[in-house]
């Protein structure tokens, strides 16, 4: 029986992991974030608080369970922030690594990790695995560092890239998706960009991907983009669309417009083939995940 530990088991990822892992008998999960409660609780799954920036209670906790895989979906992924508050962004994007690296070696751990499409700049997409990085954001730098601390490490290792992900879960950050849902539901006006193009992913196909990897044991780098490329705009639309929801309150904008802290890379759609190939990775489209996470806040709501 496998030993899975699950960092950052409170957010999006960490949820649907610990959901898919946990109901599966082949495997004994303990789940962790820096959170003192569960949003899983309910299920009955193990859970301990952890703070990964902690070199001591990393090495304390992960010797005591000696776990095959680690799998680290904590990261701090506000990317405004990570521009303002550049020292936490290090601590929690790079310091939380090196400590899951260096407690890995020693008990000879897989770790799998989760990065972002913020490691490019942009400029050219489709990425592939080999393209080189050049992030133009803070977040998407310490994202790349913790990347070149795995690499440097060591160790087993397998490193995803997913792109723009989004569902739901027990008090998960809105992402874009949600965002656009709520305000329109509100009958809110939005701005969404046009210029940013990215292949949007469920977080059901970063939790299979994610289960192939722990399956077969592969390591290596692998890219984890939907099935199609579309603006923000386009995105927000497509919601409205499946949703029942008014796109008149939809307005086209461009980056430069919003004015925000951190740039953003405006083309990170991210080329799949190895995923496909190598993991047997089938991203749902994009009409086809908003579908998904219509089914999900339907049953939300009745729980």
């Amino acid at each position: 029986m496998k030993r899975i530990l699950i960092c950052g088991s409170n957010g999006l990822f960490g949820q649907r992991l610990a959901m898919v892992l946990g109901h599966a008998n082949e495997y004994e999960v303990l789940n962790t974030s820096h959170h003192r409660t569960f949003a899983l609780d309910h299920h009955l799954f193990d859970y301990t608080q952890l703070d990964i920036t902690s070199r001591g209670d990393v090495k304390s906790l992960v010797g005591s369970f000696r776990p095959d895989i680690i799998v680290n979906a904590a990261a701090m992924t506000d990317v405004d922030a990570c521009e303002t508050q550049r020292e936490l962004a290090w601590k929690v994007n790079v310091v939380g690594v090196e400590n899951l690296v260096e407690v890995a070696r020693k008990i000879d751990s897989h770790l799998i990790h989760l990065s972002t499409d913020y490691v490019f700049d942009g400029r050219g997409g489709p990425y592939r695995e080999t393209d080189r990085p050049n992030p133009i954001n803070y977040y998407g730098k310490t994202k790349l560092a913790g990347e070149n601390v795995i690499h440097a490490g060591g160790i087993a290792a397998t490193i995803l890239r997913p792109v723009v992900v989004f569902g739901t879960g027990i008090g998960v950050k809105k992402n874009f998706a949600l965002w656009v849902i709520g305000n329109l539901r509100g009958e809110k006006r939005i701005r969404c960009v046009e210029d940013q193009l990215a292949n949007p992913t469920h977080v059901n196909d970063v939790a299979a991907l994610a289960l192939r990897v722990i399956e077969r044991e592969r390591t290596g780098l692998y890219h984890a983009g939907g099935a199609e490329v579309v603006s923000r705009y386009q995105f927000a639309v497509a919601a409205a669309d499946v949703f029942g929801l008014n796109p008149d309150l939809i307005e086209k904008t461009t980056s430069a417009e919003l004015h925000q802290k951190a740039p953003r890379p405006l083309r990170t759609h991210l080329a799949t083939e190895k995923a496909r190939s190598e993991l047997e990775y089938h991203p749902m489209t994009l009409g086809e995940g908003l579908q998904a996470l219509k089914r999900e806040l339907y049953h939300l709501t009745l729980n």
